[in-house]
């Protein structure tokens, strides 16, 4: 998995449960009203990513790496909600941090799962630098 593959993924997910979430609430799917619900969460998934490399030293590929992903992700995006003005009810704090979990963890568990199974069949693995530490035990 590249960084940039791994990064538009990333990106992906906070988009969709955006959509998911404006189009549950019958709120209008404007660029400008996807804009108002994303961008929290857009800056709290970048300070994710620079953290995750400033801490662990590479980039977050892997799935050990998400878990810090997602925690700023949630965190910081609720943290600049709250200073815009935006909703944090408790509700929407556990709906977001569920559904980002389940994006955010869930295409890199799928993807150490598929790893694993082709090194179970004997194919080849990717060096650990390109892996970025992908896997269960990174």
């Amino acid at each position: 998995m590249t960084r940039a593959r791994a990064a538009v993924l990333d990106l992906t997910c906070v988009l969709l449960f955006t959509l998911a979430g404006r189009s549950s609430h019958a709120e209008a799917l404007s660029p400008a009203g996807v804009w108002q619900t994303a961008w929290p969460f857009l800056a709290g998934l970048a300070a994710g990513w620079l953290l995750a490399r400033l801490v662990r030293g590479h980039w977050p590929l892997g799935l050990r790496d998400a878990v810090l992903v997602w925690a700023v992700t949630v965190g910081g995006g609720m943290a600049l909600r709250a200073m815009s003005g935006q909703g944090t009810d408790p509700a929407f704090v556990l709906v977001a941090a569920t559904v980002l979990a389940a994006l955010l963890l869930g295409w890199r568990a799928a993807g150490a799962l598929v790893s694993a199974l082709r090194v179970r069949r004997g194919g080849t693995r990717a060096p650990a630098e390109q892996r970025g530490g992908s896997g269960l035990s990174s």
